[in-house]
């Protein structure tokens, strides 16, 4: 089974409509820890519903189109998939609640070369549905590990974001809930390999993994924390690389550099000293 590249740069997607409400906005802050302290004002802001804020992190989890590459005809070795990059463009502050429509395109497949994999990079525009107005680019990298050599462009991936060669300006630790892969779930991903022991003992791991973007939600969080004095219209834009997973219960240690506008990161999970996001880089109003 072979990539179909024609296919899959020129598959045209549905939009996808979805409605959300408080209650999903909330759902989707406890699910990547706020309100642990359910004392603290700040977090409060965005689990309880009187003048509800939502996380601009969120967007990843609006207007989704599912996991389109199981589908036979693209010749994606679906199962050794993974995500690798993704990256977080917010236009408009997102509603607390409405109704979203998101358009998905693939930008481009890059073939690394036999036994080397692929590279497919994609897009999601998230826009208001009554206004039309643009909420949130979405920009993704998937790596499919097993599809390499399929006669594919085999120019060179965009270089990561360089983290600066200097001690962090500020570190934010915040500890993960053991339960918080089965709350985040609830926000759409519904992988069996973040809530099953079985799946996730199959799969190489010693339990259910924490979803990568939940991970990202952790850093989203810190961020809006340090850097945005939880005002979460000033974050503007993110993007990292995925680099190993989390265990739901670990501690997700955040270090930022600031410089002007903007702030670079990467996370490390306190218990095992492991880096599970690197490259990070935030724009920050």
């Amino acid at each position: 089974m072979t990539i179909d590249y024609d296919k899959l740069i020129n598959w045209k997607f549905e939009d996808i409509e979805q409605t959300y409400t408080s209650k999903d906005t909330i759902l989707y802050a406890l699910g990547v820890g706020l309100s642990m302290d359910p004392l603290d004002m700040d977090q409060l802001r965005f689990t309880y519903e009187e003048d509800l804020l939502a996380l601009p992190t969120m967007a990843v989890v609006l207007a989704y189109p599912g996991f389109f590459l199981k589908q036979p005809e693209f010749g994606v070795d679906w199962v050794k998939v993974l995500h690798g990059e993704q990256g977080i463009e917010i236009h408009k502050p997102l509603p607390a609640e409405g109704t979203v429509v998101g358009t998905t395109k693939i930008t481009e497949i890059i073939d690394k070369g036999e036994g080397k994999g692929a590279l497919m990079y994609s897009t999601r525009e998230v826009r208001e549905k009554s206004s039309g107005d643009l909420l949130a680019t979405l920009s993704s990298t998937t790596f499919c590990r097993g599809d390499g050599g399929f006669g594919g462009p085999k120019v060179e991936a965009p270089k990561p974001h360089e983290l600066p060669d200097r001690a962090p300006d500020s570190v934010v630790e915040l500890p993960t809930l053991p339960q918080a892969a089965l709350i985040y779930r609830l926000s759409g991903d519904f992988n069996p390999l973040h809530a099953d022991p079985r799946v996730a003992t199959n799969a190489g791991f010693k339990a259910p993994i924490l979803h990568g973007l939940g991970t990202l939600g952790v850093a989203g969080h810190a961020l809006v924390k340090q850097a945005c004095g939880y005002d979460p219209a000033k974050l503007k834009a993110l993007r990292l690389r995925f680099s190993s997973p989390v265990y739901p219960g670990e501690t997700i240690v955040t270090e930022m550099w600031h410089d002007g506008d903007v702030t670079s990161f990467r996370c490390r999970v306190k218990e095992r000293d492991i880096v599970v996001l690197n490259n990070g880089y935030a724009k920050i109003a």
